[in-house]
């Protein structure tokens, strides 16, 4: 058995807030869709998406992930460091520091619920939203 999932995440206070749902192929056009329905605690509506395809055996008890997607990104803008630094803004220094120690050369601010800053990874998608 093989099943398809959309896993949200949304701002949350120490780490994302996540929901998952079932969907019949890995289509962002769909989970746009549905990122619309999606309300986590405090308000927060999804920052972005991953999908999931999870099998298991008939033999097999429980299913395991066996593809994941990168992320789709719900709007935001994609800032490099040379882009932070330039900024100079005393704020950005935690984040200089962090992309610095964890060789993030690019990051996406999100906006569209809580402010939300996260990696960009290769596999990494910004959509259009709304």
């Amino acid at each position: 058995m093989k099943r398809h999932f959309v896993v949200f995440l949304s701002p949350g206070t120490f780490v994302a807030e996540s929901t998952t749902k079932e969907i019949e192929s890995w289509n962002p056009e769909l989970a746009k869709e549905m990122a619309s329905e999606i309300q986590e605690r405090h308000g927060a509506t999804p920052y972005g998406f991953y999908f999931i395809t999870r099998e298991r055996r008939d033999d097999e008890l429980d299913s395991k992930v066996v593809a994941k997607s990168g992320k789709f990104f719900l709007g935001g803008t994609v800032y490099t460091l040379e882009d932070i630094k330039a900024k100079n803004d005393p704020n950005d220094h935690i984040l200089i520091i962090n992309m610095e120690c964890s060789g993030y050369s690019r990051v996406v601010i999100n906006t569209n619920s809580w402010k939300w800053t996260q990696p960009l990874g290769d596999n990494d998608v910004v959509l259009q939203w709304p």
